[in-house]
């Protein structure tokens, strides 16, 4: 079986655009098993992903398409969180919005983070 990680934040856009690209993969079959991730970086109210927009979208894009899908959540800095939880799966799923390079320097990217740290295969996606 393989497992796929879709590590998505709060974007709906993005989240559905990397849940179709997994849903349109070649090995996308019964043979696979499918994690939504999203890492809480605050969470005063004690909310759990599937109340997320952007978790319901992208589980919402798989069930169309036939994927039976779970939800997982962690907390703390998402870069990290992504990596460990990345560490059984065999393909991990990010997105990412357009920066210019002095963002990139001076904000950090949790998707490049997840792309030189993994030692999966990283597929990134837009949703452009």
């Amino acid at each position: 079986m393989t497992t796929i990680l879709i590590a998505v934040d709060g974007d709906e856009g993005r989240a559905e655009a990397q849940a179709e690209a997994v849903a349109n993969l070649e090995w996308a079959d019964d043979a696979i098993d499918v994690r939504v991730f999203y890492v809480f970086t605050e969470n005063p109210e004690g909310a759990t992903a599937g109340q997320i927009g952007s978790v319901r979208a992208a589980r919402d894009v798989l069930h169309a398409a036939g994927i039976d899908a779970t939800i997982e959540e962690a907390s703390g800095d998402p870069a990290e969180r992504i990596l460990e939880r990345g560490e059984d799966v065999e393909l991990i799923c990010v997105s990412g919005r357009k920066r210019s390079p002095t963002g990139k320097a001076l904000f950090g990217s949790v998707s490049q983070q997840v792309l030189l740290g993994s030692d999966a295969p990283v597929l990134f996606v837009t949703d452009e």
